[in-house]
């Protein structure tokens, strides 16, 4: 299986945003994604903003960034969204998106990765922890889902 990462063209869109609609769940996120057009996906998440990973030229998942605050004292940090296409989770397309991630995030100084991932995604944990994020805070009780109080966990990554 051949993996390529690049960063989001106009072609991916429509990809991009089925994958969206198909992933997040209460499982993953505390408000599912549900995108209701091509051009809201488009005005969002622009050419270029997102970088994606293709197998056999289909979209098989893709890593968002953005800067936490506006603040010039926080540009060195950016927090991260990865998501993988189900059929492709454990194949490697996450490590990939992230290596490729922080080859250009390392050219434009940034200094620190952040995400937040609820604390019933173990399998994202997971993830995360082999990839060498580590957590650095936790949201008590954030967010009430199907009954239920969760956790919100602040992981990072330092890149030298």
């Amino acid at each position: 299986m051949t993996i390529e990462v690049r960063f989001s063209k106009e072609c991916d869109v429509e990809q991009l945003l089925e994958l969206d609609n198909r992933i997040w769940s209460i499982a993953t996120t505390p408000a599912v994604i549900k995108w209701d057009t091509v051009n809201e996906y488009r005005q969002k998440n622009p050419e270029g903003s997102q970088i994606v990973a293709l197998v056999n030229g289909k979209v098989a998942g893709y890593l968002g960034y953005h800067a936490p605050t506006p603040l010039e004292t926080n540009q060195h940090v950016l927090e991260l969204d990865i998501a993988v296409d189900l059929q492709y989770q454990g194949m490697g397309v996450g490590k990939k998106l992230l290596a490729y991630a922080e080859q250009i995030f390392r050219q434009m100084g940034i200094k620190k990765l952040s995400l937040r991932v609820l604390e019933t995604n173990t399998g994202a944990i997971s993830f995360y922890k082999k990839c060498g994020f580590l957590e650095q805070g936790r949201l008590i009780k954030e967010f009430y889902l199907e009954g239920k109080y969760v956790d919100d966990l602040l992981m990072y990554r330092l890149l030298d």
